[in-house]
């Protein structure tokens, strides 16, 4: 007899999620004491993060062979940086008009820092990027320092590897990246169980309005990640002059397997071949945006932690700045640069971002459920942005030849 397979952990996830919802309702507030489960699934998650960005971002960036590709690498960087910005940007923007975590009303409000009239000046605020003592950051749990400490850090990383020959602290590190990955894979575990509790204690004391900015959520965030990607290819064809039609159809094998696998990393040779064949960039652009892309270039990612930052706000009526919704797409297009490839990576991107606003951390479980939903959008948007990157940067140094319709079907691809 053939063993079945286990369910997905999405899958595990969102059932959690539909049997906490129905727990809560059925309980009510006496069901409230089963949220110490949840908190401690949470806690679980946060106690590996400082080592998982630091780790994620020092690698990422150490590993760059700067001195032989870096016109290609520093061009990429620059494209990678603005359009995460952007995309973080237009999420909260959309965000901001469509209001989908408005009408929610819950109570227990967030005491955030960064309310409106409280936002330090911005002086201030760039000053607070960088850290005067990275274990005092690190302690603090100040994610926006720990990055940028980890940025420069793999910068000499980088230098150090390439100049001395010397590859075993960038080794150690990888080693110990993929212990953090793997622990927080084992944590992950009890996910459905965390999720459960979470959700279970938020409908006995919230009741059914907890499903409606959900809805709204996923709906706003779909329609964020399509006009963004109409953008992205308007960019394209002004930068480029390429047929829109044909890039369309020409990213369309890439574009689904995002959407059906929810990975970038499973997607990735499927995307480096139909950029090189179907797109005609050269093999060297391909293979170095396309792989630094996997690491340092997250549009999809910056644009899910900036919408749910401010729908979670709404939710909980703390009342943002302008102001302070710049530092939101800061925070999301730095926390972007640790997207690790770990399950239920949406789950732990918002462990990243939600406490450096002040919001709720158990707010975290009412996405959980939608986690799959989530990750297709993210996808999408990660991978078509690092092919319109490579196409780019393929176009800046002639290393872009564009195949005609006639030559793809006499080739087979």
């Amino acid at each position: 007899m053939r063993k079945r397979k286990p369910l997905s952990m999405s899958i595990q996830i969102f059932v959690a999620m539909i049997l906490g919802i129905i727990a809560g309702m059925l309980f009510g507030k006496s069901i409230a004491p089963i949220k110490l489960l949840g908190d401690i699934f949470i806690r679980l998650i946060q106690m590996s993060i400082v080592l998982l960005v630091m780790g994620q971002v020092i690698e990422a960036v150490g590993s760059l062979n700067i001195k032989r590709s870096g016109k290609i690498i520093g061009q990429s960087v620059v494209i990678f940086l603005i359009s995460s910005l952007a995309a973080a940007v237009f999420g909260i923007v959309m965000a901001v008009l469509f209001t989908p975590g408005a009408g929610a009303s819950f109570s227990g409000a967030a005491k955030s820092q960064y309310t409106a009239g409280k936002m330090p000046g911005i002086s201030q605020i760039i000053l607070d990027f960088f850290p005067n003592n990275v274990f005092d950051a690190m302690a603090k749990g100040s994610i926006v320092q720990t990055i940028v400490f980890s940025l420069v850090f793999g910068l000499a990383l980088s230098l150090y590897v390439h100049q001395e020959k010397a590859t075993h602290l960038l080794d150690t590190l990888r080693e110990i990246n993929s212990i953090v990955i793997r622990m927080v894979g084992l944590v992950m575990k009890i996910a459905p169980i965390g999720v459960f509790a979470l959700l279970a204690a938020t409908t006995g004391q919230m009741g059914l309005t907890v499903i409606k900015p959900m809805i709204k959520y996923l709906g706003v965030y779909g329609l964020a990640t399509l006009v963004f990607l109409g953008l992205w290819l308007i960019v394209i064809g002004l930068v480029t002059r390429l047929p829109l039609g044909a890039l369309i159809r020409r990213i369309s094998r890439m574009s689904m397997m995002a959407l059906a696998t929810t990975s970038s990393a499973i997607t990735l040779p499927v995307a480096l071949k139909d950029t090189k064949t179907k797109l005609g960039v050269k093999d060297e652009i391909a293979q170095i945006v396309l792989s630094l892309g996997m690491s340092l270039n997250s549009n999809g990612s910056a644009m899910h932690m900036a919408i749910t930052l401010v729908t979670i706000s709404q939710i909980y009526n703390v009342q943002y700045s302008w102001g302070t919704l710049a530092y939101v797409a800061v925070l999301a297009t730095l926390a972007s640069l640790a997207n690790a490839v770990v399950p239920g990576a949406a789950l732990v991107s918002l462990t990243i971002v939600v406490p450096q606003m002040g919001l709720p951390i158990e707010s975290i479980a009412l996405f959980a459920g939608i986690d799959w939903f989530v990750g297709m959008l993210r996808t999408i948007l990660n991978v078509d942005s690092d092919v319109f990157t490579s196409l780019i940067v393929g176009h800046w140094n002639d290393a872009l030849d564009f195949p005609k319709e006639a030559a793809l079907v006499e080739d087979g691809v």
